[in-house]
């Protein structure tokens, strides 16, 4: 037993999942913007893309907040925010300012999947419903 380690992965557990939540709750208050950016990339059914971006991260997010079922919480946001990442922060096609910052918040999302994929390998730690 190791309470600071306990702490650390549950700390943790709940840093990754409230980033998810709060997407996922601000998705559902600009639903019709949301839907709106989607389409601007030229990504099919842009409705359905928001009401699985919401599904994905609210309850992906909840679930690995609380610690139950953990590790496929983890695994789906993590291949959700491989899916997200590429399609909305592909640097690569653009230039300027516009490029830095998505660059940026490429390099974030792929260290959140990282955090994820730790969730995924070692699990949600003793502070969680699954207990480990």
């Amino acid at each position: 037993m190791n309470p600071g380690k306990d702490m650390a992965a549950l700390a943790g557990r709940v840093l990754l999942a409230l980033m998810f939540v709060v997407a996922g709750f601000g998705k559902i208050g600009s639903f019709e913007e949301t839907a709106a950016y989607i389409a601007s990339t030229g990504l099919p059914m842009p409705q359905l893309g928001v009401v699985i971006g919401i599904v994905v991260e609210v309850a992906g997010g909840l679930l690995l907040f609380v610690g139950w079922k953990a590790r496929w919480a983890a695994l789906a946001l993590a291949a959700f925010s491989v899916a997200a990442t590429y399609f909305f922060h592909n640097f690569w096609n653009m230039t300027g300012p516009v490029a830095q910052t998505n660059q940026l918040l490429f390099m974030k999302n792929i260290s959140v999947i990282g955090g994820l994929l730790m969730v995924w390998a070692f699990g949600p730690g003793r502070y969680s419903v699954d207990r480990g």
